[in-house]
């Protein structure tokens, strides 16, 4: 694990010993069990992607995010709502919204807001690292969580999955290198992220998707993350058989968002 990813951790657990103080865990997992249109207001998240791949379309989510710990501030003025509603009019399939408030300067509202503003699927990117974490996104209408594979065990992950599962979420597991991809498809949903960033250099290279695709069954779904700049970045993917993106940074720095999607994607 990474000194950046433990310390991120470390700041987790605080956050939620904190928020248990203001709602507790039966407090918050009543609330939502048990809220009608909580449960009415669910989008299917990975429904969403599998539409656009049948349609011969890529599959994007597109991600919502401020800022990074290693870029620092992507887009000073940041605006959710609009953002989001950029990305669905130029054929996002869902979004991806950074909801971590120390290191990537997120914030639950930002998820609240740009789901308000648009008709698609939306992802809690954070890292989430017990049950709690669960609730409260559901609470804030996620319809997706991540999970990490570099920052749980195989128990721990079965049991974030199969919270997020009995509430109707759906689950991306995201893994960086073959180690992490066998745990990950242990788990049982199909949404298999392969993050082509190496969380120890922050290096990037697409070819950590390309060669992990061989240990990949059919029936999943791959979602390729990092790196993905360019219209030829997209081609080299798609002939290998990889339809489904997440990508942010590339769309936060340009003047519309939306617009800069659609032509790296030729939607």
């Amino acid at each position: 694990m990474s000194d950046i990813l433990k310390q991120i951790l470390d700041v987790k657990k605080n956050e939620i010993v904190a928020a248990s103080k203001y709602q507790s865990l039966h407090s918050l997992r009543h609330e939502v069990e048990t809220n009608k249109e909580i449960r009415a207001q669910m989008r299917d998240f990975e429904a969403a992607l599998r539409h656009r791949i049948a349609a011969g379309q890529p599959a994007v989510i597109a991600e919502i995010k401020k800022a990074s710990p290693s870029k620092g501030i992507l887009r000073p003025d940041f605006h959710p709502d609009d953002i989001a509603a950029s990305y669905a009019a130029h054929g996002a399939a869902c979004l991806s919204v950074l909801t971590d408030v120390n290191f990537f300067q997120g914030a639950p509202e930002y998820l609240q807001q740009a789901r308000a503003a648009c008709m698609i699927p939306v992802l809690r990117k954070d890292f989430i690292i017990d049950p709690y974490q669960i609730y409260q996104a559901r609470q804030w209408g996620a319809d997706c969580i991540l999970l990490i594979v570099a920052a749980l065990d195989h128990g721990l992950m079965a049991e974030l999955e199969a919270c997020a599962q009995e509430l109707g979420m759906s689950v991306l597991v995201e893994s960086h290198d073959a180690q992490e991809l066998e745990a990950a498809l242990r788990l049982k949903t199909p949404l298999i992220g392969i993050n082509n960033r190496n969380l120890r250099t922050f290096e990037v290279s697409l070819e950590t998707t390309l060669g992990l695709l061989p240990r990949i069954a059919a029936d999943k779904l791959v979602i390729t993350e990092s790196g993905i700049m360019s219209a030829a970045d997209v081609t080299r993917m798609r002939a290998a058989n990889v339809h489904g993106f997440l990508v942010g940074e590339a769309f936060m720095r340009a003047e519309n968002p939306g617009a800069e999607l659609a032509k790296v994607f030729g939607i």
